[in-house]
């Protein structure tokens, strides 16, 4: 009980936090140099400068279909989290932009600063959003279903899904620039969502396929203090036995490894890749 309270009130920093920097970044950068992201944001946008209908209370209302459709597919609960998450964040949109008075206050006056430091502090809102498992509403719910159900990153689906409304926004305000610094915030956001949710690659994955399993192994047990798992395996082409050494270390290990196998089996083919999350002895655990 303790335990589901505890990560409960986490969430919810998590969505207050993003939130708040979510609604900066309308109130600085995005809605002053008329940036559309993508997503039912980047229509309000589009109705704000031609209506002055306030960016947030537009949000809203366009938010209330989708998120009819993201109860039914992803649950009450994650309703719940999502009207709060979408309240809040269009909320404090108007209330710095409209209330506090920040469309008076001009962060910069180049365009591209603009784009770049609102996708940063809008995918840093966004991350710790989705980290408190919750949405905005808009595409990110289109976004978290398509990961869901396929598996696509959430960065990545609403990268498609975004990308038409921001090509619609070089027609409506009648410049090919407006796309291209919707993109550039766009792709600034995407990133800085899947560093927050995934965080830096802090360790590597190696496969080795070797003949000199023992020596191999003796390497990584005392050597870089880790252990493995050893499959035994064939190759394709002349069908010879081969042992795959599969084990995770950590960055600063990588260049000590392919050194030494280098040297214990010059013959040995070494398939390496980043890894974000490892549960198990030896790793710390992300939060």
């Amino acid at each position: 009980m303790k335990k589901n309270l505890k990560n409960e009130l986490r969430n919810f920093g998590f969505i207050i936090s993003g939130s708040l920097i979510f609604g900066m970044a309308y109130a600085l950068f995005i809605i002053p140099f008329h940036v559309v992201p993508g997503g039912v944001s980047g229509i309000a946008v589009v109705i704000n400068y031609f209506s002055r209908v306030p960016v947030g209370l537009m949000s809203i209302l366009l938010n209330i279909p989708l998120l009819i459709l993201g109860i039914r597919k992803l649950g009450k609960s994650y309703g719940v989290k999502t009207v709060i998450g979408f309240a809040l964040s269009f909320l404090t949109v108007d209330f710095f932009y409209e209330i506090l008075g920040l469309k008076h206050f001009q962060a910069t006056d180049k365009p591209i600063l603009a784009s770049i430091y609102g996708g940063l502090l809008l995918g840093a809102g966004l991350g710790l959003i989705f980290k408190g498992r919750a949405s905005t509403g808009g595409s990110d719910i289109v976004g978290m279903i398509l990961h869901k159900y396929f598996g696509i990153r959430i960065g990545m689906g609403i990268l498609l899904v975004d990308s038409v409304i921001i090509f619609a926004s070089g027609f409506l305000f009648g410049s090919m620039e407006a796309p291209l610094f919707g993109f550039l915030t766009l792709f600034v956001s995407v990133k800085t969502i899947d560093f927050i949710l995934e965080g830096w690659n802090y360790a590597r994955k190696a496969f080795i396929i070797t003949t000199r399993p023992g020596e191999v192994s003796e390497m990584i047990l005392n050597q870089l203090d880790r252990s493995g798992t050893l499959f035994s395996g064939r190759t394709l082409f002349k069908n010879q036995k081969r042992s795959v050494i599969m084990t995770v270390i950590a960055i600063r290990q990588f260049p000590i490894l392919r050194q030494e196998v280098r040297r214990i089996d010059p013959e040995a083919f070494v398939i390496v890749s980043d890894v974000y999350e490892v549960l198990g002895r030896g790793f710390r655990e992300r939060a």
